[in-house]
């Protein structure tokens, strides 16, 4: 990460590095609070399918810092990060059939990724 993001040139709305690891810890904080508040709903195929989809997107985050920083291409990770807004969208709709707080919490992260999905398209197209 440290030698070679660095050298990409970033598009101008890009946040200073300092910001990433603040939001990034609210995000998952709130994504854990979301997470245990439907993990304590009663069991039922609703609530596995809300955390089936949880644990899904989880990977895909994941997956993306692998492809992106890891293998270090972008064109794939802006493919990757399309499923993770579809997969965290999935989930939230799963979490807002069992607890609408829960639900609500993924907002900011959706928000964040589709913003990050800007950033890595821009990334993607300026090198």
């Amino acid at each position: 990460v440290e030698s070679w993001y660095p050298t990409l040139t970033k598009p101008g709305f890009t946040p200073p590095d300092s910001v990433f690891p603040p939001v990034w810890t609210a995000l998952f904080v709130l994504m854990a609070v979301a997470g245990w508040r439907v993990w304590r709903r009663p069991r039922g195929s609703l609530r596995t399918a809300a955390l089936n989809w949880f644990g899904a997107q989880l990977v895909l985050n994941l997956m993306w810092s692998v492809i992106f920083f890891g293998l270090q291409a972008p064109g794939w990770a802006l493919a990757e990060i399309g499923l993770l807004l579809a997969a965290i969208g999935a989930t939230l709709r799963a979490f807002w059939r069992l607890d609408r707080w829960a639900a609500v919490a993924l907002v900011p992260y959706l928000g964040w990724v589709a913003f990050a999905s800007a950033l890595n398209g821009a990334i993607w197209w300026l090198n």
